[in-house]
């Protein structure tokens, strides 16, 4: 039996500690979490149930009463360098987008980047698309997080399924494997 939470914000009817209800996450988030290092952040993640067909964004928001600041939106990014094709993860906060021809590109040092295809990035994240989320990426990708999203006291991301969203600090996005704040990752 889970104990009931409050999340900071939102309007919800139930919150749990995510690790309490690992059986509502993906496979590979439920497993990111369990083997944290950093089991004080993963103590934090809490999880809010929410219907899968309220998964995207905007009407996500509007139905849950989340303003688009403290909601993040991950997306998954193939780098093109020498034929080969490398994929990374992205985010940032849900009133803004990802700048991948500029920040992106030159960051991951890529000769070309763009939002890979929705089958792509299921099959490659193992996660269900409107859902994707930075807890429980494949070993390997980097993580880049808008500077703005590490700032934020809480914030909301996908569990890895369409049905349900995940709480944590901002802060402890940014100790995720692979991560790293990029100031100017987002662009409005």
């Amino acid at each position: 039996m889970t104990d009931l939470l409050r999340p900071p914000f939102g309007n919800f009817t139930a919150a749990h500690r995510a690790l309490d209800v690992a059986d509502q996450l993906a496979r590979p988030v439920a497993e990111a979490l369990r083997g944290w290092r950093e089991q004080e952040a993963a103590q934090a993640v809490l999880y809010v149930d929410t219907e899968p067909d309220k998964a995207d964004t905007a009407v996500f928001c509007q139905a849950y009463d989340v303003a688009a600041d403290v909601s993040a939106n991950c997306v998954v990014v193939a780098a093109k360098r020498a034929g080969t094709t490398t994929f990374a993860a992205c985010l940032v906060l849900a009133d803004s987008q990802v700048d991948v021809n500029t920040v992106v590109r030159k960051r991951l040092e890529a000769r070309k980047a763009s939002f890979a295809p929705m089958d792509t990035a299921v099959t490659e994240s193992g996660m269900e698309y409107g859902g994707i989320t930075p807890v429980g990426l494949p070993c390997g990708w980097p993580l880049l997080i808008d500077a703005a999203v590490a700032a934020a006291p809480h914030v909301l991301v996908g569990s890895g399924r369409r049905r349900g969203k995940l709480i944590l600090p901002g802060a402890a996005l940014a100790l995720l494997p692979g991560a790293e704040v990029v100031t100017g990752l987002a662009k409005s």
